[in-house]
């Protein structure tokens, strides 16, 4: 089987590659080494990748796959893998989210919440922001009942640099709606995404 011929750079790309370059000189590095010549354009194609979702509108994915459905239950996806970039040091952050809503005559697919996750999770961010982006999303889109979001994660810029705390994880959440105002709906949530139902 042939190899692919290598994808070109789009320009934005090229104009990354071309300051990687020049950081690698600026670290100390050669980057004219044979291990570093391909080095900008790799981090410029990973940097084109896992921070698509300024090009990606989660609206519109949503509303792409809602359906009518007399259903009045909280539906709840957790565990979502998540991988983003802290936008103060561009260092990672990584975890899980936990989404729920409650319907309020329509429902949506379930594939698309971690899609939706994916979108806003792959741009510079705040965890804090993130969690509410997500929520506020589903919330404007979907018109449910309530949305509860709850995001854990390791965050690279207190691991391996500043207080080097590599055990440390952050939590937030959002709540709209019945989540917000009900606390027996809240408990729930809370007591499903710590429970080992599978």
């Amino acid at each position: 089987m042939e190899n692919e011929a290598p994808k070109e750079l789009s320009p934005a790309e090229l104009k990354i590659a071309e300051n990687i370059h020049a950081i690698l000189g600026h670290l100390g590095e050669d980057p004219n080494r044979q291990g570093l010549l391909k080095t900008p354009e790799r981090v410029a194609k990973a940097y084109s990748f896992i921070t698509q979702g300024y090009k990606q509108d989660a609206r519109k994915i949503l509303s792409s796959a809602m359906f009518d459905e007399h259903y009045n239950e909280m539906v709840l996806v957790k565990d979502i893998e998540l991988y983003s970039l802290c936008e103060h040091h561009m260092l990672p952050f990584f975890g899980k989210a936990h989404i729920a809503y409650i319907p309020n005559g329509k429902i949506v697919g379930l594939s698309k919440l971690p899609r939706i996750v994916d979108v806003f999770a792959r741009r510079l961010q705040v965890q804090e922001r993130l969690t509410i982006e997500i929520k506020d999303c589903i919330q404007e889109t979907l018109q449910p009942i309530g949305v509860a979001v709850v995001i854990e994660a390791h965050h690279l810029c207190m691991q391996m640099r500043g207080v080097s705390k590599q055990n440390s994880a952050t939590t937030t959440s959002a709540f709209s709606g019945a989540f917000l105002e009900d606390v027996k709906t809240r408990k729930e949530f809370i007591s499903l995404i710590g429970s080992k139902l599978s």
